[in-house]
């Protein structure tokens, strides 16, 4: 993870046997003596993740969350596996160490991997840096996602990864049962949204690995240069349509945090920050496509799914159980991003 990132104790709700741990992994990980110290980073709204020091050593541990959980989600098992698949691709991840599927060990599975030193961008309009900086580090959190899009995944063994073809209708009804399991209070944007999307879903059907949640925020860049050194984060990630993670990608411009200004409002020669119109346009000519037909309701899709997101944080927070102490402010987003979404898909020609 990131050495500018903050780290903590180990939450009471989260804590789990750190002797059967280390039992476990200097039994697996070659060099690795000394006590164990575990601590942990206080990001992550889904799966917990921990900072692992022995000796000279540094590992990351990223695992389930402790309770009942939501179905199909919290897959750590597929982290593991589609950034162990991309080691040898023009993709960054970090190497991954060992995979552990036995919930009796911490009491949910997990996987170790190597720390990565680097720097966290928490906000997009990246205050410490100059424009030409700015603009380098989108240009290449731009060049990633082309290079994930364009990544042979038959060649890295993942043609199982997920279902190719229909990934929007597929992931439509996911979203939409996902939201109704956390559902807490109704959101009429959203049963609209459940009830319109299935019937605007766009005819071309390209299928690639996507990442699922891909932004700024889930990625490390180089502590000197505006170069990702590793993409983290990789748990909604499937066979799917490169679109989907292009959109997610571009939602800041269209939404921001409370108190903060939307991205479309800080563009410009001035700021280094490229416009919606000129990333969409980079990322075309970096796959070969000469335009995006129906591109709002890719971004619809977008805010639908990042509303049934939030709604299970929200939900989880209630349960006492979400890996942040914000999950409960975050949750509660889930009603303004569904009504985006819906403004959109209403507005789109």
């Amino acid at each position: 993870m990131s050495n500018d990132e903050k780290i903590i104790p180990v939450r009471d709700g989260h804590r789990f046997d750190e002797g059967a741990l280390a039992e476990y992994l200097k039994a697996r990980l070659e060099g690795l003596d000394g006590p164990l110290i575990v601590l942990q980073f206080e990001g992550g709204q889904s799966n917990p993740t921990f900072l692992l020091r022995a000796g000279t050593k540094q590992y990351v541990l990223r695992k389930k969350p402790p309770g009942k959980l939501l179905p199909s989600a919290h897959q750590v098992e597929r982290e593991y596996r589609v950034m162990n698949a991309l080691a040898p691709t023009d993709v960054p991840v970090p190497r991954m160490q060992l995979l552990c599927e036995d919930a009796g060990v911490i009491g949910t599975p997990f996987f170790v991997m190597e720390y990565v030193r680097g720097r966290v961008m928490g906000d997009l309009t990246l205050p410490d840096l100059s424009p030409a900086a700015r603009r380098a580090v989108y240009t290449d959190m731009n060049r990633v996602l082309a290079a994930l899009h364009g990544v042979d995944y038959a060649a890295l063994g993942l043609t199982d990864y997920g279902k190719p073809g229909n990934y929007f209708g597929r992931q439509i009804r996911r979203w939409s049962k996902q939201y109704q399991a956390a559902q807490t209070d109704d959101i009429p944007s959203m049963d609209r949204l459940m009830e319109y999307l299935p019937r605007r879903v766009p005819e071309e059907d390209t299928t690639c690995i996507v990442h699922g949640d891909y932004r700024m925020e889930n990625m490390l860049f180089h502590p000197t240069r505006s170069e990702v050194v590793a993409l983290l984060d990789w748990e909604l990630s499937t066979l799917g349509h490169p679109l989907a993670d292009l959109a997610y990608n571009c939602m800041p411009y269209h939404f921001s945090p409370p108190g903060q200004p939307r991205l479309a409002d800080l563009t410009g020669a001035q700021t280094g920050i490229p416009t919606e119109a000129d990333y969409v346009a980079e990322y075309c000519r970096r796959t070969g496509r000469e335009a995006i037909p129906n591109w709002n309701f890719y971004l619809a899709f977008s805010f639908f799914r990042l509303a049934s997101i939030l709604q299970g944080v929200y939900k989880r927070g209630i349960l006492g159980n979400a890996s942040s102490a914000e999950a409960l402010e975050r949750g509660r987003l889930a009603r303004e991003t569904s009504d985006i979404a819906w403004s959109l898909l209403a507005t789109d020609p």
